[in-house]
């Protein structure tokens, strides 16, 4: 079945999207793995790869190399493998002067890791992407977030322009969607007549790329045009795990430069990925996820304002904090090992984490309506 033949043939559809968080990424794997086997066990088919269960893949920064693996047909076994051998080489650390100046960590590692796995020649428009393949990136050039699709009939990917985004190779694009800023250097690519430098989509509002997922399958301008309906499209979002720092004892005096300059990034990263999240539970039947906040919980059975709801929506995350890692039956993992986005020392520990909310969390009973 060609790519075409898929996104308009009749029945439900599918979407995977997963979020950014750097070596994170590896916990989403593990979650990944258990929805496999899940859908494997049901289909009684040991065979069956994620790409042959869902229609769109959609992701940003690590969420977009796990996004065109899955596109590509690759198993969760392979990913993993790809994540585990591969996470200090991509995590190379630039000269002393770089790393005070401009950013933690080189970049021609892991872009020969990405030409490696992807094919330094193949494009976005490849006939090996056995899906549609959403990644987010944020465009330095023009101040603006870009979410860039394999999708036949969106604008600029019509092959009579000059522009026509199928064209760009495949690994560059995921490159540009992982490049985040003081960590990785950005990435210059060369659209049509125009040069424009790309930084990670993390910083844009879908870092959790779930509601724009939803958008691009439904809006008309995306010319997917898919139905929507609680029975005709599920959603499922992956999340690399939250670690909010609440600081009950903050003086005001201590919001100086510094303290606003480190602290502001991330608590609008961690609110936009809150939005995209709660967005998705409003406007469909939220069957599985933490809740969000004390006040509209876990939005399971709430209604919204639009009756019957819009699609199915399941979240799947951890909370990296003392009290989440303790929930999941993990005790002895210390929440300073799994926090950062560089933990490639601890690869082993978020591995347990995934695993963890495999087994708390994932339920055949989720799926039951699409398989």
């Amino acid at each position: 079945m060609t790519l075409t033949e898929r996104i308009t043939a009749p029945g439900p559809k599918k979407i995977l999207t997963l979020d950014g968080g750097g070596i994170r990424g590896i916990m989403t794997v593990e979650i990944l793995a258990g929805i496999e086997k899940l859908l494997r066990d049901k289909q009684k088919n040991d065979k069956l790869f994620l790409a042959d269960c869902f229609d769109f893949f959609a992701g940003t920064s690590t969420g977009a190399i796990i996004a065109t693996c899955l596109s590509l047909g690759m198993s969760t076994d392979e990913i993993r493998t790809f994540y585990v051998a591969s996470g200090e080489d991509m995590f190379d650390k630039a000269s002393i002067f770089k790393r005070y100046t401009m950013n933690k960590y080189e970049d021609e590692k892991l872009a020969g890791k990405l030409k490696e796995v992807f094919g330094a020649k193949t494009i976005l428009g490849s006939d090996k992407l056995k899906t549609l393949l959403m990644m987010v990136m944020r465009n330095v050039s023009t101040d603006s977030p870009w979410t860039l699709s394999n999708n036949p009939g969106a604008k600029y990917n019509q092959p009579g322009r000059a522009d026509c985004n199928l064209m760009l190779p495949l690994w560059q694009l995921v490159r540009a969607s992982t490049a985040a800023p003081v960590y990785f250097p950005p990435e210059v690519v060369d659209i049509g007549s125009h040069r424009f430098v790309f930084v990670d989509g993390g910083i844009t509002t879908y870092n959790n790329p779930s509601f724009q997922s939803f958008l691009m399958a439904t809006t008309e301008p995306y010319s997917l045009n898919w139905p929507a309906g609680e029975d005709k499209l599920l959603i499922v979002s992956i999340g690399t795990g939250t670690s909010p720092d609440a600081n009950t004892n903050l003086d005001p005096d201590e919001m100086n430069l510094i303290y606003n300059a480190s602290s502001i990034p991330s608590a609008l990263m961690y609110a936009a990925l809150n939005e995209q999240d709660f967005l998705c539970r409003t406007f469909g039947t939220c069957l599985a996820g933490d809740p969000l906040d004390r006040e509209v919980g876990d939005m399971i059975g709430k209604k919204g304002p639009v009756m019957p709801k819009l699609f199915t929506y399941l979240r799947y995350n951890a909370e990296l904090t003392r009290e989440g890692l303790d929930a999941l039956g993990l005790t002895d993992i210390k929440p300073e090992d799994v926090q950062k986005l560089d933990s490639t020392d601890h690869i082993k520990e978020l591995q347990r984490v995934g695993k963890a909310v495999v087994e708390k969390k994932v339920r055949p009973e989720h799926f039951t309506a699409f398989v």
